[in-house]
């Protein structure tokens, strides 16, 4: 996001910044609850929202359903007759209690509303649907209902929606801040084409065909530089210029033999990234001409969203907050689920200026899914904050139907697991946590043309990605093992290296981050050490990135694959010349010289997965890492620095079954627990399992972690 633009946009006082919303200069935690007025008795409003105030939340989250407020075709019932519909006195009932509001019009919002909160009219409009490369409607198997899903692409479901969110802005525009409490405006909802986000399930809809030959036009300029990249799968058919670009048809599967078959592919699966862009800004152009204009957008990513068209760096073209929704379990895969995506988010975030939220963190569950206790909740949300999250909107609040486990009924009642929000909410206040930094030196690159490449080769068709991604699954389980003549699986090879670093760098206690997204990703700044996974192509704006991190004095590992493809795995015309990468060796201490080896970086490229952990060794030595190892192993500790670089917030997560007395070096004096009663002095002159930063004094906390469960500590 351009940081001018945005704030060219934000016209009304409201400002994203690391630490929240910055209001007329008061910065608030990005803290909410999610509330659904149409859900409720209006006589309870009151009640629930006091009740949201008291978790220690300063924003209400609420949707705005079209189907529920359309009774008609062009027809809009907003309180007019119905108390429950009126959106805007429930708006103003929480801009006089003293709260800010989240509000999501969608056109798409889940919600675990039949159809998703759209209106039945339009999702059986053939106008309006997706289609499969057959011409047939894309059904979403969803409880309690299946039913088709409309296209990001159809001008008919644009025009619609439109009408919708013009309906909208004469009643909520004048609550908009600073006249009333609405900060925020959530554009569309997981965007994921409604889960039927397989490469070839969707959409072959007219209006999306048109708008992918208008993109291929757009990269390529010339049917001839096409043809170029697509070698002897392109098509050459006969007329001018904009004819030939004219009849031009995506795949309908993967049949791709050779590298060079590729480009096509991994095309179409780019093309779903600029769909969503596009379909995004649309959107949020609609309701800026709706009267819904002058504030920052949000818009959220799903579970598993590194599997699918979800482009967090493209979508942030179009909004201007990508936050993420958790529902997760407490266990060992769990922690490592929660790592990788947060991590990612807090760094993109952070090179963004923007604050690293969580649009839904699960607090119950829908009755028709596996159910998540409240010890679930507890552990995603802290070990969300331990890899750096800033924010969240608790999603449920406040108790409604199809849902089970919200901590506050739906007359505005506290159940008992509130008190776990509220003590949350005053830890965090407590520490400043939002002011906090978790400082990440070394990151695992993803490119995204790895990530399209799984995509296309995602071997189990109606199962999508990210079901195999929320189970913890990763390439290696669910991608087609084709070598395509290379003597490798193409697809898996990126992923086992990336986790074999992974595993290296948790084992040693080394913080890092995932990195993902376009070529172009700003989560590069700041690194150390860069790892950057691929099966054999590097995109050529990645390769400079990389070039210009490298003089900068970042360290580069490469592998396991030495580049000969670009990022659409054409040919280069010769192999990238890893030197490019190479780093002046960085200067070092006396007994780091007596430590380091001679001869070249051992990290600038590898090809043995197996060799991680000897890299990981080799770069704390020479880089000074910061370690947190934690004994016994299994358990984790992450901690958060204030500005001057002074350990504020330690984090401790056994995820695991077994009860553990957990030990970590620390350079504190004393910790004290911010949810639990307990207070800590360190050990010292007792040896170490770790250390906080190169040469600094480090104590030794022992501390007893019950299976399943995070502890936050204040160090002092």
């Amino acid at each position: 996001m351009d940081d001018t633009r945005a704030r060219t946009r934000w016209t009304r006082g409201v400002h994203l910044v690391p630490g929240g919303v910055d209001l007329g200069g008061q910065v608030l935690p990005l803290l909410a609850g999610s509330v659904h007025y149409w859900r409720l008795d209006p006589r309870d409003w009151r009640a629930c929202l006091q009740a949201v105030k008291e978790l220690g939340l300063h924003f209400v989250d609420t949707y705005v359903p079209w189907s529920v407020h359309e009774t008609a075709p062009g027809r809009f019932e907003l309180g007019q007759r119905d108390a429950q519909r009126d959106a805007a006195a429930f708006l103003r009932l929480a801009h006089e209690l003293g709260l800010y509001a989240i509000v999501r019009p969608g056109p798409h919002i889940n919600a675990e509303m039949t159809y998703f909160g759209l209106p039945e009219r339009i999702i059986w409009d053939p106008s309006c649907q997706a289609r499969s490369a057959e011409g047939n409607p894309v059904v979403l198997p969803m409880l309690p209902f299946a039913f088709p899903v409309p296209s990001y692409a159809s001008e008919a479901f644009h025009d619609e929606v439109s009408r919708y969110f013009h309906a909208l802005g004469p009643s909520l525009s004048p609550l908009l801040y600073p006249a009333g409490p609405i900060v925020l405006l959530q554009v569309d909802n997981e965007g994921a084409l409604y889960f039927r986000d397989g490469a070839y399930d969707q959409d072959y809809h007219p209006d999306a065909i048109a708008l992918y030959r208008r993109f291929l036009r757009d990269k390529y300029r010339t049917i001839e530089a096409l043809t170029h990249a697509y070698g002897k799968r392109a098509s050459r058919p006969p007329g001018d210029e904009g004819e030939r670009f004219a009849s031009l048809m995506p795949p309908t599967t993967f049949d791709a033999e050779r590298p060079e078959d590729l480009a096509r592919h991994l095309d179409w699966c780019e093309f779903h990234e600029h769909l969503l862009e596009t379909a995004m800004g649309r959107f949020a152009k609609a309701l800026e001409v709706a009267g819904l204009e002058g504030l920052p957008t949000t818009h959220n990513l799903p579970m598993g969203q590194e599997t699918g068209p979800l482009n967090a760096a493209r979508v942030t073209r179009a909004v201007d907050l990508c936050g993420l929704d958790y529902y997760n379990t407490a266990a060992p895969v769990s922690r490592a689920i929660i790592a990788r995506r947060t991590t990612e988010l807090a760094v993109r975030c952070e090179g963004l200026g923007l604050p690293a939220f969580a649009c839904e963190m699960g607090a119950g569950f829908p009755p028709f899914f596996p159910p998540l206790e409240e010890r679930d909740s507890a552990f995603t949300v802290l070990t969300a904050l331990a890899y750096g999250l800033r924010g969240y909107n608790v999603y449920m609040a406040v108790e409604r139907d199809r849902w089970v486990g919200a901590p506050i009924d739906r007359r505005g009642r506290s159940r008992p697991f509130a008190q776990f929000w509220r003590k949350l909410s005053a830890a965090l206040e407590a520490t400043s946590f939002h002011t906090l930094r978790r400082r990440t030196p070394v990151r695992i690159l993803i490119p995204r043309s790895e990530r399209r490449l799984t995509r296309a080769m995602h071997a189990f068709g109606p199962l999508i990605g990210a079901f195999f991604s929320v189970l913890g699954a990763g390439a290696r389980e669910r991608c087609l093992e084709d070598d395509l003549g290379l003597g490798y699986p193409l697809a898996v090879e990126a992923d086992t290296f990336a986790r074999a670093f992974e595993e290296a760098l948790d084992a040693r206690g080394v913080p890092y981050a995932h990195v993902g997204g376009e070529d172009r990703d700003v989560s590069l700044e700041g690194a150390q050490w860069l790892i950057c996974a691929t099966s054999g192509g590097l995109h050529p704006t990645l390769a400079q990135r990389l070039e210009e991190a490298a003089a900068r004095g970042t360290l580069i590992t490469l592998g396991p694959q030495q580049p000969v493809f670009d990022g659409s795995f054409r040919a280069l015309t010769e192999p990238y010349d890893l030197a490019r990468l190479r780093t002046p060796r960085p200067t070092l201490t006396a007994p780091q010289e007596q430590n380091a080896v001679e001869g070249p970086d051992p990290w600038l490229f590898q090809d043995d997965p197996a060799a991680a952990d000897a890299a990981v060794a080799r770069a704390i030595e020479v880089l000074g890492l910061p370690t947190y190892a934690c004994d016994p192993d299994g358990v984790f500790a992450t901690v958060h620095e204030d500005a001057e670089g002074r350990p504020r917030v330690l984090f401790l997560i056994n995820p695991g079954d077994m009860d553990v007395i957990a030990r970590v070096a620390i350079d504190a004096e004393r910790a004290t627990d911010m949810l639990e009663e307990g207070r800590y002095e360190m050990r010292r002159g007792a040896g170490s399992v770790g250390r906080a930063t190169r040469g600094a004094p480090a104590g030794l906390l022992e501390l007893r972690l019950t299976p399943r469960t995070v502890r936050m500590l204040a160090l002092d």
